[in-house]
């Protein structure tokens, strides 16, 4: 059967419609039990935790409900960051790890991210079975050999201790002021503690979530409000936490944001001088600016290009052996800590790299000028299919043939929102406008 439910990352919707209702939500948890619970003997369990929406209640209680009537055991770990899941479905032995989050997207959105029992997100094979099952429906367990489900207190501070392992051993963050905002998301908790217990001075923006405040005018999609406070406090650093926590923006202490693609630039250079860049390659989504790769050639090194989507990113790490990916948007990946991004993770590096070589931010997060790029959304009729149009795909073609050799067209639907996004780059600024403009109106007058 086709992908209906499952998008880039899991399910995703608005809060009460389909696919993201309570009556879905518990067909997915009996699926996935069902495809996760082996034949035979064993203890089964899943771990589950959420980001601070209010809609996470009912999806943790339906989601609980379908798992145990397939025999799962649930151990719920209240709102936790996303890596959180990752790290914690193999230390507790677990089948099967869900995420209850929609990430960066509005608080009436929410979705159910994947992992399996090695921490790693699920493949586009597993997802699809899963989906067969939804579509059939499942035996439920027997009496006898139905879940139960407890609460786990030590989720966060398991995870806490993860991220500050990865920080040098002996180093802190003494004298360091930190602007840190959380979104009101996941890690409203848990990314001021570890600042803090590395000995920075730690400013919270973001830190108050009421169910619908998440990703409101703050985190890594809004830095604005970080920005300010960066400056007005005379900080050394912003960190930008989305409402998961698998995303990481920056800001420098004169309230400059720098993307992943920065922060990629800098790890990949620092970790290739320490021999630690396996085979000198950086993964990244074709989303990345031309800039990042022209810095790494110049430096001997490769930008190896995957689809959109942290998941894919790292399918592509694991199948070459590398180490280090991610997204402009700022999911870094580094499977020497972690199976999946980690926003948190990723800056402590920055900070780290901030104190070994005593430079500013500033000087550590511009390492390459980027090529002017543009990206502008679409949003569209859901059924409508915009990018089959013939007219639609006359003007790609027509553009592809006008930027030719100076720069790059990218058009693709979102894997997670009915948008169509329309990314272009060229040294030319003016034709950049023209050529995203023009795709832009050609779709909006058939989305």
């Amino acid at each position: 059967m086709g992908r209906e439910l499952f998008g880039t990352d899991g399910v995703r919707g608005r809060a009460n419609q389909h696919p993201m209702t309570a009556q879905m939500a518990l067909a997915i948890g009996a699926a996935a039990g069902r495809y996760f619970r082996r034949e035979q003997g064993g203890v089964h369990r899943v771990v589950i935790g959420k980001d601070t929406r209010r809609s996470g209640y009912m999806f943790e209680t339906a989601l609980t409900a379908g798992l145990t009537s397939t025999g799962m055991n649930v151990l719920l770990l209240g709102p936790v960051p996303t890596p959180a899941v990752g790290l914690l479905t193999p230390s507790m032995r677990a089948d099967l790890g869900i995420m209850i989050s929609a990430s960066h997207n509005p608080a009436h959105d929410n979705g159910i991210k994947f992992f399996g029992p090695d921490g790693f997100k699920l493949s586009d094979e597993a997802e699809a079975e899963i989906e067969a099952l939804v579509a059939a429906g499942v035996e439920p367990a027997q009496a006898h050999n139905i879940g139960r489900a407890r609460r786990i207190d030590d989720g966060r501070f398991r995870y806490q201790e993860r991220v500050k392992s990865t920080f040098p051993q002996g180093m802190r963050l003494d004298g360091m002021k930190v602007v840190i905002d959380c979104a009101n998301g996941a890690a409203y908790r848990a990314a001021p503690e570890v600042l803090w217990e590395l000995g920075a001075e730690v400013i919270q923006v973001g830190v108050s979530p009421d169910g619908y405040n998440i990703n409101d005018e703050c985190g890594s999609t809004k830095p604005r409000v970080a920005a300010e406070t960066v400056v007005a406090h005379g900080a050394d650093l912003g960190i930008c936490l989305d409402g998961d926590a698998d995303r990481v923006i920056l800001i420098d202490e004169r309230g400059t944001v720098a993307d992943g693609d920065q922060l990629m630039a800098l790890m990949a250079a620092r970790w290739a001088e320490e021999d630690r860049l396996r085979d000198g390659t950086l993964v990244a989504t074709v989303m990345s600016n031309l800039g990042l790769e022209k810095y790494l050639q110049g430096r001997g090194l490769r930008l190896e290009r995957t689809g959109v989507g942290d998941r894919y990113v790292v399918e592509a790490m694991r199948r070459g052996g590398w180490n280090l990916g991610g997204e402009q948007s700022g999911h870094i990946v580094m499977t020497d800590f972690a199976t999946t991004g980690d926003g948190l993770m990723a800056a402590i590096q920055f900070l780290a790299e901030m104190v070994r070589s005593g430079s500013p931010a500033s000087a550590l997060a511009s390492n390459f000028e980027p090529v002017p790029q543009l990206l502008k959304n679409v949003r569209y009729t859901p059924g409508n299919a915009p990018l089959e149009t013939a007219a639609v795909q006359q003007t790609i073609r027509d553009a592809e043939g006008r930027m030719g050799s100076k720069g790059r067209v990218l058009i693709r639907k979102s894997g997670t929102e009915p948008l169509i996004r329309v990314m272009a780059e060229c040294e030319d600024e003016g034709l950049l406008h023209e050529v995203v403009d023009g795709i832009v109106a050609e779709v909006e007058a058939v989305a």
